[in-house]
């Protein structure tokens, strides 16, 4: 029950009504806006606030919603019922597309994700049952074209129509465009005339003082009278041929569509239907835009009666506050159980009557299936009953007074309100002597109170603030006020009674001091003491609170650290557990690799006949390096220890992949101390390096040795003897190569292209590229490269050319075959 029947206007929901059809797309739309219902049943409100949550997420999250065409053709389908009724044109372009867009909707909403589920359950079932119509698209295709006219090839009969058509109008064009011609020749007609439309019939504009020298009918004389149109008696039978056969057209064309309209006519109970569906889809939409509009959302819902919002904001004041770069104040408010009514009391003009519509219209938005602006954790519940008492109902007609209409309304409420129900009553008691009032107000609480309904009541009596703070089931509410800079704060406060700041509000409008003292003087000092004495509680109450809130968001803030700390610290753990694991696992790997190395590198040793002692003494650092890898030292200090092995064990497998090197079978390697001593002349190498060299002198422990031109001073013990000769004197430099720049030869040569395209280049640019280009194809010795500069102008040819015969290692030059591109390649070969 919705009580009264101007409910809606006083809690300002028909202004909700009217930005909602703003957002519609089409009359469908707008008639399911003026069809909004308030329900009571908590699962018809569920699957509506589900439907228009799940929209929300489709306006933000996808593109692509397929919402262009929405037009209502539901009154030209109603018409068609009668059998030899037919769709117009414009009609049938509007069924065609509109029947494509519940189409692509239906498609749309019944998609499935990987997992076979719907991303939008409550709209996938509501296109469950709707039926579409992919072959009267079809049909309809094949009778209007893209922008909705007839096609030609609609029927044979129009197609002959047509073209016979065109045929005449382009012979009355050339008969009618000659006779102009000569009249304009002869004078009779304006140099610029041209030919003209009246009636559906060509005509020549014609001076009237000349209309008898040309042949014809008069059809029309211009506004002025200075100009007759006249059609030449040449064109009237092609004329009067051209108006039967539009005749024809037209009735080609109705027969047509009636023809269509009989084929569609079984069908428009499905079709009508689906026009349904359309209503709803443009209805939910506009409420999506509506919700993120005013940032609603939906609260968590409960069956039971119950109210618990955060910041929840009346959208309508949102909108007057935000034109004048103001926000609005959100309001906190809960009604349960224990606390079902709420006296609110304060100071004029300081938001009672605000904060009593908000949840008023909150409310029924909600049971209307609308999102309401709130916080997510808010909690919200179901009422079967809304009543509302606000505003001024006199009525000269009903002989109702202010506090006649007041009392109605309390008489309605208290018949009608139960356990289910919400009442908001403004100024509860006001209209009549305050002391009668009030005891009327007391008495009809108490009642509400025994009926064990919810309610928001904005009262100035004191003895409503007593009554509340002495029953169980009611609670008082105060609009909080400053003080200090005398004005309202807009601020609910549920706990204590407000005061009506009645002193403080007359010294700031200006009122004299000594009638406000005459004012004290007659309520008494008991009264304006009580009055400072609640004002003070508010004020004490509003600072612990403030305080209590500071401490629990410190709190919070600690929590949130200690608990970051501790997530940070097991992750910690986890990594140094999962880093020791890697570098051991990689220790291990690494030790297997060198124990290969090594094992080679002895096998290799006793094969040159090695002393044994060597041997063991290798086998002997190998365990000890192994045994030191599982010491609990590398556990405790990983950071340090780890690095400094791995960079150890790196050096030694260096160090053994370098002395297996020198043991190679290819160049046999003896060890000084193993075998004779060196003498002057016999050919050695420095151990870990290539160059072979030969000794040149021979002083103790100190050797010179001879490496191509370079001498060189060394210890004995760093030679060692080899069986391979020095290299002739022209290849010696290419010893000392280093092994770096042998490697990027070998790349540079293994990514050498032997073509170079220079087309598009200026002289300069393209003789650099051909520079480099031929000094690299030279350093890696490529005996052929070819140059793609174009034909052209043949300038970038010459200059090309001119620079190869300054290059010494260009052996000849010449163009390519003609099959291959002729003077447009050069070909050079290289020396």
């Amino acid at each position: 029950m919705i009580y009264p029947n101007n409910f809606e206007q006083k809690i300002g929901f028909d202004q909700i009504r009217e930005l909602l059809k703003d957002k519609c797309l089409s009359p469908l739309g707008k008639e399911r806006v003026n069809q909004i219902a308030f329900s009571s049943n908590f699962q018809t409100v569920e699957e509506l606030l589900n439907q228009v949550t799940e929209f929300v997420r489709i306006i933000q999250e996808e593109d692509g919603f397929p919402d262009q065409y929405f037009f209502d053709v539901r009154p030209a389908l109603n018409r068609i019922r009668i059998e030899g009724m037919y769709l117009n044109e414009e009609e049938l372009f509007d069924l065609r597309r509109s029947l494509e867009t519940i189409q692509n909707i239906v498609k749309f909403l019944q998609r499935t994700d990987e997992d076979e589920k719907s991303p939008y359950p409550n709209l996938k079932k509501l296109a469950g049952d709707i039926s579409i119509f992919p072959n009267l698209i079809i049909k309809i295709d094949g009778i209007i074209n893209a922008y909705g006219a007839i096609k030609d090839n609609a029927s044979t009969e129009l197609a002959h129509i047509r073209k016979d058509l065109a045929g005449t109008m382009n012979s009355i064009s050339r008969t009618l465009n000659s006779i102009l011609r000569n009249a304009q020749s002869e004078g009779y007609v304006d140099k610029d005339a041209a030919p003209a439309m009246r009636d559906g019939r060509l005509v020549i504009p014609v001076a009237p003082g000349l209309k008898r020298k040309i042949k014809g009918i008069v059809h029309d004389e211009s506004s002025s009278g200075k100009t007759v149109f006249i059609e030449p008696s040449e064109v009237v039978e092609a004329n009067n041929r051209i108006r039967e056969l539009e005749n024809e057209e037209r009735k080609e064309i109705i027969r047509i569509l009636t023809e269509f309209s009989n084929i569609i006519r079984p069908s428009i109970p499905d079709i009508l239907q689906s026009y349904e569906f359309l209503a709803d889809i443009d209805y939910i939409r506009a409420k999506s835009r509506f919700a993120i509009q005013t940032d609603s959302l939906k609260p968590t819902m409960e069956k039971e009666s119950y109210i618990d919002w955060v910041m929840a904001v009346h959208p309508l004041l949102r909108f007057s506050l935000n034109k004048h770069g103001k926000k609005a104040i959100p309001l906190d408010i809960m009604l349960n159980s224990k606390q079902r009514i709420l006296i609110i009391s304060g100071p004029n003009a300081g938001g009672k009557s605000i904060c009593l519509k908000t949840v008023g219209l909150l409310q029924y938005m909600l049971q209307c299936g609308m999102l309401v602006p709130m916080r997510e954790n808010s909690h919200a519940g179901i009422f079967n009953n809304l009543f509302i008492d606000i505003g001024d109902e006199q009525s000269i007609e009903n002989d109702l007074s202010t506090y006649s209409s007041h009392l109605t309304n309390m008489k309605e409420m208290m018949k009608g309100c139960d356990e289910k129900s919400l009442i908001l009553i403004d100024e509860f008691g006001g209209g009549t002597e305050p002391q009668i009032g009030g005891a009327i107000a007391e008495a009809v609480l108490k009642r509400f109170n025994e009926k064990r309904t919810f309610g928001v009541i904005t009262t100035h009596y004191q003895n409503l603030k007593h009554y509340a703070e002495d029953h169980e089931g009611i609670v008082n509410g105060a609009m909080l006020y400053d003080r200090n800079q005398m004005q309202p704060l807009f601020l609910l406060e549920i706990g204590n009674p407000g005061s009506s700041f009645a002193v403080e509000i007359a010294r700031k409008i200006g009122l004299p001091n000594e009638v406000i003292a005459d004012a004290s003087a007659l309520v008494g000092s008991d009264y304006i003491n009580a009055d400072k004495y609640l004002q003070d509680i508010v004020r004490d109450k509003r600072y612990w609170e403030n305080k209590r809130q500071n401490i629990r968001q410190h709190e919070k803030r600690i929590e949130e650290t200690i608990a970051n700390y501790q997530a940070e610290m097991e992750d910690l753990q986890k990594s140094r557990k999962e880093i020791l694991r890697q570098a051991k696992e990689e220790a291990d790997h690494i030790l297997k690799e060198a124990n290969a190395k090594i094992e080679n590198t002895i096998r290799t040793i006793k094969e040159v006949q090695a002393e044994k002692g060597k041997t063991q003494q290798i086998r002997k650092e190998l365990t000890d390096f192994q045994h030191s890898l599982d010491s609990e030292q590398i556990a405790k200090d990983i950071d340090e220890k780890i690095a400094r092995k791995m960079k150890r064990l790196k050096e030694r497998q260096e160090e053994r992949i370098n002395n297996k090197s020198t043991t190679s079978p290819h160049i046999s390697l003896i060890s000084v101390q193993k075998q004779k001593p060196l003498t002057v002349g016999e050919h050695v190498k420095i151990k870990g390096q290539t160059s072979v060299g030969t000794i040149l002198e021979l002083n103790g422990e100190n050797v010179v040795v001879a490496f191509g031109n370079i001498k060189t001073s060394t210890k004995l013990s760093k030679l060692v003897r080899t069986t391979i000769p020095i290299q002739k004197e022209e290849n010696v430099k290419a010893t000392f190569v280093s092994s770096q720049t042998q490697d990027m030869i070998y790349n540079k040569k293994l990514n050498f292209k032997q073509d170079i395209d220079v087309r598009g280049m200026r002289g300069d640019e393209a003789i650099q590229a051909v520079t480099y280009f031929i000094d690299d194809a030279i350093q890696i010795g490529i005996g052929r490269v070819r140059i793609l500069h174009g034909t052209g102008t043949g300038i970038l040819r010459t200059l090309i050319r001119q620079y190869l015969q300054t290059v010494s290692g260009v052996s000849n030059f010449a163009d390519e075959h003609a099959q291959l591109g002729g003077s447009g390649i050069t070909v050079v070969d290289l020396i």
